[in-house]
This record gives structure tokens, C-alpha cells and sequence, in this order.
């Protein structure tokens, strides 16, 4: 079931940044989920975004793993935004399935809030429905979940 993404949340005011690393692989859902993060990530006084689009799912880890090894301009959390499409073999599953495992273990290792929304879906209308929609909209929630996180963590230190 589909939860609508209503929630607010803010950075710390002296944090700032967000990074977004989207796949360009299934565009047409990535950049609906992109536009829902963004949006989120304005309302709630983010003025410092990077967006970093990436050729498909699987090189989103490589990519986070060096954003989040940065000196200058690291994170306070990184939205990772993906659609992976199941088709007849398990390429996909395997795909996803990698993603997962390195998106946590570059979390834990880092420390920083690493947010999974590459969703592994069964149809284009499943797409569309979490990628499209603005009450239901994966990069909203994921920007959501950026910010909070981003929050817990700095009251950690």
C-alpha cells in the first residue's frame, strides 16, 4: 500500500547540503521522483542541493561511495533515486539486489545518511504511481527521510 508523503522536515541551519544521485536509466519515472525531492527539499529551506545523474542503478554506489570520501562539500546525506523495470530474467534482481548491500554498507562505514529509493518494480504503472504522483512520490518521501536523518545524525556528535 502507498503511504502519501506529507510529512515536514528541515536541516539543521548550519547544514546545508543534499545530494541526489539519480540513475538516467527509466528517466521518465527517475526525473518524476527527482522533481519530488527537489520540490520537498526547496519547502524545507534546502538552498544547497547537488544533483548527479549517473548512467543506471547499478553505478549509483560507486558514485556515493566517493561522495561520501569527499573532504570539501560532503554531505549531510545522499538521496539515491533509481527505477529498475523486473523483466522475464533475474538481471534485475540481481541489480537491485547489489544496490542494497552497497548502499548500506557505504552508510555504515561512512556514517552518512545514505537514502535507498531505487525501487524495484514489476510494471510501468507501479512506476508511475510512485514516481509520478504527487502524493505518493518516492523522491519526496526519500527527501523526507534525507532531512530527518541529516538531523538525528548531527545530534549524534
Amino acid at each position: 500500500m502507498l503511504k502519501n508523503t506529507t510529512r515536514k522536515s528541515s536541516l539543521p541551519k548550519n547544514k546545508s547540503c543534499i545530494t541526489i544521485v539519480a540513475s538516467a536509466y527509466n528517466a521518465e519515472y527517475v526525473d518524476g521522483m527527482i522533481s519530488g525531492a527537489l520540490e520537498t527539499l526547496a519547502s524545507s529551506g534546502v538552498k544547497n542541493v547537488e544533483l548527479i545523474r549517473v548512467p543506471g542503478a547499478f553505478e549509483i554506489p560507486v558514485t556515493v561511495a566517493r561522495l561520501t570520501r569527499r573532504k570539501l562539500k560532503r554531505p549531510e546525506a545522499v538521496l539515491c533515486l533509481g527505477v529498475i523495470l523486473r523483466g522475464k530474467t533475474k538481471h534485475a534482481d540481481h541489480i537491485a539486489h547489489s544496490v542494497t548491500e552497497s548502499l548500506a554498507q557505504i552508510a555504515i562505514t561512512y556514517g552518512i545518511p545514505v537514502i535507498h529509493e531505487v525501487l524495484l518494480l514489476e510494471t510501468k504503472a507501479q512506476a508511475k504511481a510512485r514516481c509520478l504522483s504527487s502524493k505518493t512520490n518516492r523522491g519526496s518521501e526519500g527527501a523526507h527521510t534525507a532531512l530527518e536523518m541529516a538531523n538525528l545524525i548531527s545530534q549524534l556528535h
